[in-house]
């Protein structure tokens, strides 16, 4: 029987990050994408112009009709929109079985802030992330903007981003993983997982390239799917890194500004022989 994986996140017109990625992400890595759509934007490399957000009511509804009828092997978040969506997202995964200590592990990549570093939630959304989604979380994967914006802790360095996992921690997510991607004049990329008594350093190399759009997206979406095809969290953890150094490491210019990481090199048209 083929896993599943549920992304509860909005829709990138430009296709980069969101759930586009998320499901780009899940079939490369040979698992069923469904999908719960919080909000359309309208965006592209330039910056998002626009945003729908979708009822909350839908939003839940979308996560039970695909729970009760195909079965969720694994569930991550992206961009929840506001705190009325969180909450009923809460609801809805508990009712569908999905988070902390319960049959489906959860994933909560807390997009709190845009790839610009600004927030994207007022205070009453952020105060109900941390209540609502990361006491459910299985792994919790900020960005080190979120970081910030979660704890108030600014992480310059390696040493600062075990504090801030432990933190994190304290706000109830049964692991958290620490992502580095922002340390720019760290020669490496050393992400950092932490169950609340030990720390591992997932290592990986820096790549210069502008190119990084849909970065935690993928790799937070590799992670879910390693986690539905029954690996632990730490393994996991390190498929997640190992997919997305590849997929940055592939990535390629698209449109003005900032072009997507990329999920084609675990693919290889290339070999393919028309009539043979």
């Amino acid at each position: 029987m083929v896993a599943s994986a549920l992304t509860i996140a909005g829709s990138d017109s430009g296709g980069a990050a969101g759930l586009q990625a998320d499901l780009r992400t899940f079939l490369t890595c040979g698992v069923h994408g469904l999908v719960a759509v919080t909000a359309v934007t309208v965006q592209n490399t330039l910056g998002v112009h626009d945003r729908s957000d979708i009822p909350p009511h839908v939003v839940a509804g979308q996560i039970e009709a695909v729970a009760a009828d195909m079965g969720v092997n694994a569930a991550k978040t992206g961009m929840l929109a506001s705190g009325e969506i969180i909450k009923a997202v809460a609801e809805a995964c508990d009712r569908a079985d999905i988070g902390r200590d319960r049959a489906v592990p959860f994933v909560v990549d807390p997009v709190a802030a845009s790839m610009h570093g600004h927030p994207l939630f007022d205070d009453a959304g952020l105060a109900a992330l941390r209540e609502e989604l990361l006491p459910r979380a299985t792994v919790l994967t900020p960005n080190l903007d979120e970081v910030r914006l979660l704890t108030g802790l600014t992480v310059t360095g390696r040493a600062e981003m075990h504090e801030a996992a432990v933190a994190l921690h304290a706000l109830g997510p049964r692991y958290v993983l620490v992502k580095s991607g922002h340390l720019t004049e760290d020669p490496e990329c050393v992400d950092v997982l932490y169950d609340g008594t030990d720390f591992v350093d997932l290592h990986g190399p820096r790549f210069a390239t502008p190119h990084t759009h849909g970065a935690g997206d993928s790799m937070a979406s590799a992670l879910t799917a390693g986690l539905a095809r029954g690996m632990s969290v730490p393994e996991a953890a390190r498929f997640g890194k190992w997919f997305v150094s590849n997929a940055v490491a592939n990535s390629y210019p698209m449109g003005a500004k900032v072009g997507p990481v990329s999920a084609f090199w675990r693919l290889a048209p290339e070999e393919f022989t028309p009539g043979g």
